[in-house]
């Protein structure tokens, strides 16, 4: 069998059948993470309530959403097909406004400095008919508290879902990180506002969605959060009622999580002397202290089994 290899228009095989090339030559091309909005760790596909005027919520993994006006709500829901997942809103009388976006660390964008970049994602709603998409680059490296506009466009949207394009450069400053945000108008009580299939790549001309494993994902969102469940441990005896720690380590993650209320309840067992005390927690270990007030030695097995903590350090 012969080949004919072209860079521009990809392989041509020898039954005259042709392989185009991709637009974009580079492995792993999508800057944003969770673009299938398959990884919902937070909320594992319930419905979660954005308050109107409040700061940002983080919703599915690695996007976070808000609001104006009025309350709405958000939540995982089935995709269209072959899509298994999107994200929609619900809208609510004397809404003003949504936002919908996704901060990319500097690590993924340095390279996009001055580099034309495109994004691409499904859209579709049953009341909103403009979105208009903003790129924002990090005043301060990895510090989105302060950020300055790139790029701003419009894309008009139908009830159908449609993939959208726009493309824009860099910048300079990219490589402080890039924000991408997609607000709208007012969704009003009943309506719905939908995204599927997000992408930020290089390049003038979008090119197919990149379908990451789950697995490969997933890790790419535990970087920024991830629901820590402990380990089973039992220290055994030798412990005074006071002032003794069992701890846990967290795994790494993009730099020291803050540490979320525990979900569920240890279980736990001792033979003799006071009671377990309460569960603490730094930004670094969690463990349960012994808070009694007399001598008393005694054995202790502690089960964190089903436990866990929300450990968070988005950008």
């Amino acid at each position: 069998m012969s080949l004919i290899i072209d860079g521009t228009s990809g392989v041509t095989f020898n039954d005259s059948s042709l392989q185009g090339a991709a637009a974009s030559p580079y492995v792993l091309k999508n800057r944003l993470i969770n673009g299938a909005f398959a990884i919902d760790q937070r909320n594992a596909g319930a419905s979660q309530t954005f308050t109107a005027a409040a700061a940002i919520a983080y919703t599915v993994d690695r996007w976070y959403g808000s609001c104006t006006g009025a309350n709405i709500t958000g939540q995982r829901v089935a995709g269209t097909s072959p899509n298994q997942y999107a994200y929609k809103f619900t809208g609510a009388a004397s809404n003003t406004g949504t936002l919908f976006g996704q901060r990319i660390e500097s690590f993924n964008a340095y390279d996009l400095i001055s580099t034309t970049v495109v994004g691409s994602v499904t859209i579709k709603s049953s009341s909103i008919t403009t979105v208009t998409w903003t790129a924002y680059y990090a005043n301060t490296s990895d510090t989105f508290s302060a950020k300055t506009s790139i790029a701003t466009g419009t894309l008009t949207v139908t009830s159908t879902a449609t993939n959208y394009s726009f493309s824009f450069n860099a910048g300079a400053n990219a490589g402080n990180g890039i924000a991408i945000e997609f607000t709208t108008g007012a969704l009003t009580a009943t309506n719905t506002l939908q995204y599927e299939n997000a992408q930020l790549e290089i390049g003038s001309t979008a090119t197919p969605f990149e379908r990451r494993l789950y697995g490969q994902e997933l890790i790419n969102c535990q970087r920024y959060y991830q629901n820590f469940y402990p380990t089973v441990f039992a220290p055994g005896g030798g412990f005074k009622l006071w002032d003794s720690y069992t701890m846990v380590f967290f795994p790494p993650m993009r730099a020291t999580p803050s540490v979320g209320s525990r979900v569920g309840t240890p279980s736990y067992n001792y033979t003799s002397g006071g009671s377990m005390g309460t569960m603490s927690a730094s930004s670094a270990w969690v463990g349960w202290q012994n808070t009694g007030s007399d001598n008393t030695w005694y054995d202790k097995s502690i089960n964190f089994n089903g436990v866990y903590f929300p450990l968070s350090i988005e950008l």
